[in-house]
């Protein structure tokens, strides 16, 4: 599963359900993938796996895997900058939005086109509104990690 969200100017709310979606996801037996820097939301969904026991990768824009969340099981150095965002999203099964930021709208965007189920936890209105339009309602929005887990957990099962 995907974990999607901004790096630089993630809120602390968003970190705690970014942590808290990665630890799920992780106590699921599901692998965690994220864009794999070291800060925001990328970090704490990394963390939260980590804490399970959980298998992260981390798919990171540059050419350094020194740039990699601690904690990160597996690293890819892409070397891609923010194209790494469509092979994230290609790669998911599914993705979860927390919090939102340019590049998250551009990896919901992609998983939207490319027919993923994306949830979102605890999005603005307006974020919510548009995602949903652009999804034709296919987007889920919830309030809790665990009910974006749990809402994943059954958009798979019903794709699979």
């Amino acid at each position: 599963m995907a974990v999607v969200g901004p790096g630089e100017g993630a809120t602390a709310d968003v970190i705690d359900d970014a942590r808290a979606v990665g630890r799920l996801v992780a106590s699921r037996g599901w692998i965690t993938l994220t864009g794999g820097r070291a800060l925001g939301v990328m970090a704490a969904a990394i963390d939260g796996a980590a804490s399970a026991a959980g298998l992260t990768v981390a798919l990171l824009p540059g050419v350094d895997r020194a740039d990699a969340a601690p904690g990160a099981t597996v690293a890819i150095a892409t070397g891609l900058g923010e194209a790494r965002d469509a092979v994230l999203v290609t790669a998911a099964d599914a993705v979860i939005g927390c919090g939102v930021s340019p590049g998250t709208v551009a990896e919901l965007a992609l998983a939207i086109r490319g027919h993923r189920p994306t949830v979102l936890v605890r999005p603005t209105p307006a974020t919510a509104a548009l995602l949903r339009e652009l999804s034709a309602g296919a987007v889920g929005v919830v309030a809790t990690a665990a009910d974006a887990v749990a809402w994943l957990a059954q958009a798979v099962g019903a794709a699979r």
